[in-house]
Protein backbone atom coordinates (compact mmCIF):
# COMPACT_ATOMS: atom_id res chain seq x y z
CA UNK A 1 0.00 0.00 0.00
CA UNK A 2 2.90 2.29 0.87
CA UNK A 3 4.61 1.68 -3.17
CA UNK A 4 0.52 2.59 -4.27
CA UNK A 5 0.42 5.97 -2.41
CA UNK A 6 4.00 6.92 -3.66
CA UNK A 7 3.19 5.63 -7.43
CA UNK A 8 -0.21 8.03 -6.82
CA UNK A 9 1.88 10.88 -5.56
CA UNK A 10 4.56 10.93 -7.84
CA UNK A 11 1.70 10.30 -10.66
CA UNK A 12 0.31 13.48 -8.74
CA UNK A 13 3.80 15.84 -9.15
CA UNK A 14 4.17 14.71 -12.82
CA UNK A 15 0.61 15.71 -14.12
CA UNK A 16 0.66 18.85 -12.23
CA UNK A 17 3.72 19.97 -13.97
CA UNK A 18 2.61 19.57 -17.47
CA UNK A 19 1.31 23.07 -19.15
CA UNK A 20 -1.59 23.20 -20.12
CA UNK A 21 -2.40 26.31 -21.63
CA UNK A 22 -4.72 27.60 -24.60
CA UNK A 23 -8.28 26.98 -25.41
CA UNK A 24 -10.40 24.71 -23.01
CA UNK A 25 -8.01 23.34 -20.49
CA UNK A 26 -10.38 23.22 -17.71
CA UNK A 27 -11.51 19.58 -18.34
CA UNK A 28 -7.98 19.07 -17.85
CA UNK A 29 -7.40 21.22 -14.87
CA UNK A 30 -10.83 19.24 -13.19
CA UNK A 31 -8.94 16.23 -13.88
CA UNK A 32 -5.65 17.34 -12.16
CA UNK A 33 -7.32 18.55 -9.44
CA UNK A 34 -8.85 15.20 -8.75
CA UNK A 35 -5.72 13.59 -9.05
CA UNK A 36 -4.29 15.79 -6.36
CA UNK A 37 -7.46 15.31 -3.71
CA UNK A 38 -7.14 11.78 -4.03
CA UNK A 39 -3.42 12.30 -3.38
CA UNK A 40 -4.87 14.45 -0.26
CA UNK A 41 -6.81 12.06 0.86
CA UNK A 42 -3.92 9.74 0.56
CA UNK A 43 -1.78 11.10 2.63
CA UNK A 44 -4.58 11.52 5.72
CA UNK A 45 -4.77 7.84 5.86
CA UNK A 46 -7.78 7.39 3.49
CA UNK A 47 -5.91 4.90 1.66
CA UNK A 48 -8.20 3.27 -0.27
CA UNK A 49 -11.29 6.28 -0.95
CA UNK A 50 -7.58 8.17 -2.03
CA UNK A 51 -6.59 5.60 -4.61
CA UNK A 52 -9.72 5.23 -6.33
CA UNK A 53 -9.99 8.80 -7.04
CA UNK A 54 -6.51 9.41 -7.89
CA UNK A 55 -6.79 6.78 -10.50
CA UNK A 56 -9.81 8.38 -12.05
CA UNK A 57 -8.15 11.55 -11.83
CA UNK A 58 -5.05 9.94 -13.60
CA UNK A 59 -7.24 8.68 -16.01
CA UNK A 60 -9.64 11.26 -16.62
CA UNK A 61 -6.75 13.73 -16.87
CA UNK A 62 -4.96 11.54 -19.92
CA UNK A 63 -8.62 11.28 -21.78
CA UNK A 64 -8.76 14.95 -21.10
CA UNK A 65 -5.03 15.75 -22.08
CA UNK A 66 -5.20 13.86 -25.11
CA UNK A 67 -8.71 15.53 -26.66
CA UNK A 68 -6.80 19.06 -26.00
CA UNK A 69 -3.81 18.17 -27.26
CA UNK A 70 -5.56 16.71 -30.55
CA UNK A 71 -7.66 20.47 -30.54
CA UNK A 72 -4.51 21.95 -30.22
CA UNK A 73 -2.96 20.04 -32.99
CA UNK A 74 -5.58 20.87 -35.37
CA UNK A 75 -5.13 24.59 -34.88
CA UNK A 76 -2.05 24.47 -35.77
CA UNK A 77 -2.71 22.80 -38.70
CA UNK A 78 -4.90 24.94 -39.91
CA UNK A 79 -2.65 27.98 -39.36
CA UNK A 80 -0.39 26.90 -41.29
CA UNK A 81 -2.46 26.08 -44.20
CA UNK A 82 -1.96 28.70 -47.23
CA UNK A 83 -4.64 31.39 -46.93
CA UNK A 84 -7.62 30.54 -49.95
CA UNK A 85 -7.65 32.79 -52.84
CA UNK A 86 -10.96 34.94 -53.72
CA UNK A 87 -12.25 34.68 -56.58
CA UNK A 88 -11.48 38.05 -57.79
CA UNK A 89 -7.60 37.48 -56.77
CA UNK A 90 -7.42 34.26 -59.36
CA UNK A 91 -9.01 36.34 -61.84
CA UNK A 92 -6.76 39.17 -61.32
CA UNK A 93 -3.90 36.81 -61.70
CA UNK A 94 -5.21 35.17 -64.81
CA UNK A 95 -5.54 38.70 -66.32
CA UNK A 96 -2.33 39.48 -65.14
CA UNK A 97 -0.86 36.30 -66.63
CA UNK A 98 -2.44 36.51 -70.14
CA UNK A 99 -1.18 40.25 -70.06
CA UNK A 100 2.31 39.27 -70.41
CA UNK A 101 1.75 36.50 -72.70
CA UNK A 102 0.56 38.88 -75.09
CA UNK A 103 3.36 41.54 -74.49
CA UNK A 104 6.16 38.53 -74.66
CA UNK A 105 4.40 37.40 -77.68
CA UNK A 106 4.35 41.56 -79.08
CA UNK A 107 7.91 41.52 -78.03
CA UNK A 108 9.15 39.02 -79.72
CA UNK A 109 7.25 39.50 -82.94
CA UNK A 110 8.54 43.11 -83.51
CA UNK A 111 12.35 42.36 -82.12
CA UNK A 112 13.22 39.69 -84.86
Amino acid sequence: MRRLAILMAAAFVILSVIPAHGADDSKVKAATQQVESGAKKIGKGEIGAGVAETAKGIGATVVEGAKFSGEKIKEAASAAEPPAKSAWEKTREGAVSFGQSVKNFFTRLFSN
